[in-house]
């Protein structure tokens, strides 16, 4: 069945509508051109505004100072004496308190606005005016092209609800100031388009910068506005240098913190939390939103009745989103707190939303604009679009992918990986194998969605003859995990992004940590090399038997990575997480209980530097990262793999509209970060027949960690550059060494061994062909001992 189009023709009645629109277009201009001369636009130069525009950011009055500088602008009920409130320090005002004086004959509010001012405001609104209408025609041009190619059923629709001149439908908008204007649409995404919500502005996510938070007060610097970012954590400590949110220096209705934006922006809505912390509780229950040109004339949000007051938290953590009555187009955002928690103070998380307005000469935008050229699917993908996205790409590669799963959740969800090799489903001796995992937060969505991007763009590649992916694909076999906590994605992605907080889809369904959920082999590990009894084993150390029971608390999810684990001999592999921008690695448990700061290193430190470096070093943002983080230590002592945390945001759940720069951001890395796998030494260890002998000790002299070899006899050791002893035993085996030497060019140096039985295993081995078992030597040894004793007596 053919897909139904509306073909939308100019007519002689529409006409008139079109000569509208072009006037209103040129009366625009012209009065943009006033405008522009009655105010002065913004300095380009932001530090020079700041030096001549604005006050010290956390400057507030002291006694002796006649006016507050919050009252300075249109939108109070006049000026309020510094003196007043010092006499009231812990004055918090009412829902009645905070409502505007009405006017006795008409009863609309009104407010006590300088006549200069006012003008500088209604030219502001013009200029916030024609700003939404140059962005709506360009807008309500995209919705009429959608519409034009929708489904039959949506087309039907919407051609009788949408007019047939876009400047028809801009007015039919702009006349009602509601996302609900035109109804009746079934068609979700066409009504997404036209009352689209505006990605976060980047507090979170540190695309706002320390430099563009500002706020009244401050009760200490770790506390300033630089720390009032949405789901921004704490120390354990309460006086922390990095603290859990803006915090006021003082208790009044007249504390503010605000954002600059840097170019004019629509805002749209604004997101806030309360204080993180584990010994206070602190959240502002109201507030008031400004906006403003030039950080001077401020502007609040007004409805019929007056200042609008946003109803703000009722605890911590939870965030609260307020979306403007209309949006408005300015460059500064200011919150206002007017009301807060009775036994806190004012303290304040936020997130604002806006979509910025086209601006080329904006040097700031100029210089962190980010594009991608990859034609890939941006958008975060729910359990069956991840499953279907899976399903489209290896029908595009059949011949390099394979989809299979691993096991399954608490709530029976499979946990689906994909396989990208020459030859899928298959070891090859010789060749190594490298996992990619996310999702073991899931509500840290990131990596899961960098894992769907690159397998699509490895598919491309690979289709297109990129040289380096086919190398890489044609000498690895790579798999990827995009969702190891499906249960707990599931609840983050109904909350959407930015309103899940920071631990909700954190844990499994039943409510376990999957990162921390495996068994402590350090402690058995530190504890053998104390007591001096090499009774545990420095590498393949075994899972304790009660962490196999079946009544240990752990979680289906953990038991099906272990056993994948155990499974495939993996080399490297990298752990997707987010809330940090940084590389961990092993170990991640401290040795001492008493020092929870000390640095603990693994005998493969060196290497596992490199590692980080090899990420860090290559993602555009990483390398500037000072924070701790964590990665789990069973992979390195229970298996062969060398595995790192890579935590690859400071947002856990990015708005869809940042997923094009993260992937720009992460690309490159991810793609480095398994050419790694090559480094080193590999090889097989073979018997004199030339059959591999599996299970065969790798140890190098000088590193206190060893590995072994595959069920086919093949290993790979990941070593820096350098010139190595290798050695290698086996059970019934004689032990050989060699000098391996490892270069700077990309590629494992080949060192192979060949080693015989030792007399002992041949004679058992004659022994068990002729149905008889060998005697023990040390009941020889007892019964010589024997014969002995009974001579001399």
């Amino acid at each position: 069945m053919q897909k139904q189009r509306i073909m939308i023709a100019p007519s002689k009645k529409n006409s008139c509508s079109s000569q509208l629109c072009f006037a209103l277009c040129a009366f625009g201009l012209v009065l943009l051109g006033d405008v522009s001369q009655a105010v002065p636009m913004d300095d380009q130069d932001y530090y020079l505004q700041e030096i001549s525009n604005r006050d010290h950011y956390y400057s507030f009055p002291y006694p002796g100072e006649e006016f507050f500088p919050f009252t300075e602008q249109p939108g109070e009920e006049g000026p309020v004496r510094a003196a007043e409130t010092e006499e009231h320090p812990g004055f918090k005002p009412s829902r009645k308190e905070l409502k505007p004086k009405k006017n006795n004959k008409k009863g609309k509010a009104i407010l006590e606005t300088p006549p200069v001012q006012g003008v500088i405001s209604a030219f502001s609104q013009v200029r916030s005016f024609l700003d939404l209408l140059f962005l709506g025609m360009a807008e309500v041009k995209g919705i009429m092209e959608e519409a034009r190619h929708a489904p039959p059923k949506v087309a039907r629709i919407a051609q009788s609800l949408l007019p047939d001149q876009p400047c028809a439908l801009l007015i039919q908008l702009l006349s009602s100031h509601q996302p609900h204007a035109i109804r009746g649409f079934k068609a979700y995404e066409l009504f997404k388009k036209i009352a689209r919500d505006c990605p976060p502005l980047g507090l979170e996510t540190l695309k706002i910068t320390d430099f563009q938070l500002h706020a009244s007060t401050a009760k200490r610097y770790g506390l300033g506005a630089h720390r009032g970012r949405l789901n921004i954590q704490a120390g354990v400590n309460e006086n922390d240098f990095y603290d859990g949110a803006w915090c006021a220096g003082r208790n009044d209705p007249f504390q503010w913190i605000e954002v600059d934006a840097r170019r004019l922006t629509k805002f749209t809505g604004v997101i806030t939390q309360g204080r993180n912390s584990l010994w206070s509780s602190n959240w502002v229950t109201s507030y008031r939103v400004l906006v403003s040109n030039d950080s001077h004339a401020w502007t609040a949000v007004r409805n019929e009745s007056g200042d609008v007051i946003f109803e703000g938290n009722s605890e911590k953590e939870i965030p609260v989103l307020n979306m403007l009555p209309v949006p408005l187009v300015a460059r500064y955002i200011r919150i206002n707190p007017r009301s807060w928690f009775e036994e806190g103070s004012i303290c304040m998380r936020l997130e604002i939303l806006g979509c910025p307005l086209p601006d080329p000469n904006n040097y700031y935008h100029r210089r962190n604009e980010m594009t991608t050229t990859d034609n890939l699917d941006f958008k975060h993908h729910n359990y069956k679009e991840m499953r279907q996205l899976m399903k489209t790409v290896n029908k595009m590669c059949p011949n390099i992918t394979r989809i299979y799963n691993i096991g399954k959740s608490n709530q029976g969800l499979k946990l689906y990986a994909v396989e990208i090799s020459d030859n899928p489903g298959e070891h090859e001796v010789g060749e190594p194998e490298f996992r990619y995992i996310a999702g073991a937060h899931g509500n840290e969505v990131l990596g899961r969605e960098l894992i769907l991007l690159l397998m699509q763009f490895m598919c491309q590649e690979y289709l297109a003859g990129n040289p380096r992916i086919v190398h890489l694909i044609e000498d690895t076999r790579i798999h990827l995990l995009p969702s190891v906590n499906p249960d707990g994605y599931d609840k983050a992605y109904k909350a959407g992004s930015e309103l899940g907080g920071w631990s909700l889809g954190r844990w499994t369904q039943d409510g376990i940590d999957i990162n921390n959920n495996f068994p402590d082999l350090n402690s058995l590990l530190w504890e053998s090399e104390d007591q001096k009894k090499r009774k545990v084993p420095n590498h393949h150390i075994p899972i304790p038997d009660w962490y196999l029971s079946e009544n240990a608390t752990v979680a289906v999810e953990t038991r099906a990575i272990i056993a994948w684990m155990e499974k495939i001999p993996f080399v490297l592999g990298g752990n997707l997480q987010g809330g940090e921008l940084v590389v961990a690695y092993p170990y991640d448990m401290v040795r001492s209980m008493w020092k929870t700061q000390d640095y603990t290193p693994t005998p493969d430190d060196h290497v596992f530097r490199w590692l980080a470096y090899s990420y860090a070093s290559t993602h555009r943002l990483m390398t500037d990262a000072r924070r701790r983080a964590c990665i789990n230590d069973f992979s390195y002592l229970h298996t062969n793999c060398f595995e790192l945390s890579i935590y690859v945001g400071c947002d856990k759940y990015p708005h869809e509209s940042e997923l094009p720069e993260e992937w720009e951001n992460n690309r490159e890395s991810l793609i480095v970060f398994m050419e790694q796998v090559h480094r080193g030494i590999k090889g097989i260890v073979r018997d004199v027949h030339g059959k591999g002998i599996p299970n065969a000790v790798i140890s190098v002299e000088g590193v206190n960690h060893d590995i072994r070899t595959g069920a086919d006899g093949d290993y790979w050791r990941l070593l820096n550059p350098g010139e190595y002893v290798v050695g290698v035993k086996a059970e019934g085996y004689t032990t050989a060494t060699k000098t391996c030497e490892v270069g700077y060019d990309m590629g494992a140096t080949q060192c192979d061994f060949t080693i015989s039985k030792t007399n002992l295993a041949r004679i058992k081995e004659i022994m068990r062909k002729f149905g008889k078992q060998p005697i023990s030597l040390s009941m020889r040894r007892l019964r010589q001992r024997a014969r002995q004793w009974r001579q001399r007596r």
